[in-house]
């Protein structure tokens, strides 16, 4: 009845910032990602959706379903 299908972005951090512009290792952080291999999970907007683009030669993204009960 109250169902929402909301989108998930699983993300995952598999290259090093180390080399790149600021620009890139502040999107990485803005992502909330801090070591290799750490993976984090984003609502699928499109400002994450922007800032994926940005860096995504260092990230691996995933997408997920989530359904909700209101």
């Amino acid at each position: 009845m109250g169902e929402t299908n909301a989108k998930t972005l699983r993300v995952t951090l598999v290259r090093s910032p180390i080399g790149y512009s600021k620009e890139q290792k502040a999107t990485v952080r803005a992502l909330g990602l801090r070591r290799l291999h750490q993976t984090v999970e984003h609502e699928d907007t499109p400002a994450i959706r922007g800032m994926i683009r940005k860096v995504i030669h260092l990230v691996r993204v995933e997408e997920q379903e989530s359904y909700e009960t209101a």
